[in-house]
């Protein structure tokens, strides 16, 4: 995997990571998501 590539994903992990880190819990349980599954979420934009 080049540079660039593993760059551009950890911005994504990162970006998708503190963008659902910010929403409420409330706003968590309307989508389906627990604060647990957040990092499993974001993982998957790192791959």
């Amino acid at each position: 995997m080049n540079p660039i590539r593993i760059a551009k994903s950890w911005i994504s992990y990162r970006r998708t990571l503190n963008e659902l880190g910010n929403l409420s819990n409330q706003t968590l349980a309307d989508i389906g998501v627990s604060r647990y599954d957040i990092r499993g979420i974001a993982s998957r934009s790192f791959r």
